[in-house]
């Protein structure tokens, strides 16, 4: 195939050099391998996972990295058999996995055992090129680029919400109402559950509590859920907050036979107390990532309006000016919900 008059021979990237150092790069554009897409990043959605990769708290990284994970992309250049045209908007699927590995044979490449997830494992979209397996895109149709970014964030809220089973009626803690938490607040809710959430920010308590409709719990504490719950507590709670502490009085916040899902993931070792663990008979899971499925159940709930995106984004920049944007939003998030990288 030709070169497309949309590809360049040189890009910027926005490198993380090491904890706390951010550097814009010029780099080569990235050939297209044989099976793969070139595209252009268009929308790059600022995670607490790019955070932590900034502030040095993330479990699975080397340095330097290419942060940058939920993202929507342009195709420029495709191979014949991908059914994918220049200029069509994407959805990208950020993990990349072998397909051979048990979890992958399972049907469970969210965990494969050599994933590579982009802006983590591998460099990411805070860039102007990537080439990615044509399987990893998904066709945005109607969406518009800000809701093509969001998608993945959600996705991991969807993905937790059936990692949990919740049914309709059944009574939803959620910790920390970040991204990750507004997205397992509006499943939740999808699926008909009675949500309520604890979070020490008030005014993003507020947003949350807006967007999603979820009740807000007082002092975090298990004298507020017991309030709440008339003393049955709750049946699932999720853990969206990367604090270990919160992590581990998450606990005592699951009623009898309920479910503890953790959504989030730090460095360091959590504890519980197994005489009221299994007192409880209750059941710990971790929920890692999405999966194909949770990316269209988050497409078709935006078709339907389930989820107002204009109201989620809060912060913008450009790739020149992130350099700046995130130290600041690292550590001053008043009124912020989403930040994203518009990309030229």
């Amino acid at each position: 195939m030709s070169q497309s008059p949309n590809r360049q021979n040189t890009m910027r990237a926005l490198v993380c050099l090491e904890p706390g150092q951010l550097s814009v790069e010029e780099r080569p554009t990235p050939p297209r391998g044989e099976s793969e897409v070139l595209v252009a990043v268009r929308r790059v959605g600022i995670c607490g996972t790019d955070y932590h990769i900034f502030e040095g708290t993330h479990p699975f990284l080397q340095y330097p990295r290419v942060m940058g994970h939920e993202l929507a992309v342009e195709v420029i250049e495709a191979h014949s058999a991908s059914g994918l045209r220049p200029g069509t908007i994407c959805v990208v699927n950020p993990y990349l996995a072998c397909g051979e590995c048990v979890a992958c044979r399972h049907g469970k490449p969210n965990c494969c055992v050599r994933i590579q997830v982009l802006g983590v494992h591998r460099d990411g979209g805070m860039t102007h090129f990537l080439s990615l397996p044509s399987g990893n895109l998904l066709p945005a149709d109607d969406l518009s680029v800000d809701q093509s970014a969001a998608v993945e964030f959600m996705a991991i809220g969807a993905h937790a919400v059936r990692r949990g089973t919740v049914g309709k009626g059944e009574r939803v803690l959620v910790v920390g109402a970040g991204p990750i938490g507004l997205g397992v607040m509006i499943f939740a809710r999808i699926a008909g559950a009675e949500v309520a959430m604890l979070e020490l920010d008030a005014g993003r308590a507020e947003a949350a509590r807006a967007l999603t409709g979820a009740d807000i719990l007082g002092p975090t504490d298990a004298a507020a859920a017991e309030r709440h719950t008339n003393g049955d507590y709750f049946d699932i709670v999720f853990d969206a907050t990367g604090d270990r502490r919160a992590m581990e009085k998450g606990f005592d916040l699951v009623a009898h036979g309920g479910r503890y899902v953790l959504v989030s993931v730090v460095r360091d070792p959590i504890t519980f107390g197994d005489p009221d663990f299994h007192r409880k008979e209750m059941t710990l899971l971790a929920s890692r990532n999405a999966l194909s499925g949770d990316f269209q159940q988050v497409m078709s709930a935006m078709r339907r309006g389930d989820i107002d995106v204009s109201r989620i984004v809060t912060h913008r920049t450009s790739l020149a000016d992130a350099a700046t944007a995130i130290p600041m939003w690292a550590h001053a998030k008043s009124g912020l919900i989403k930040a994203v990288i518009e990309v030229a």
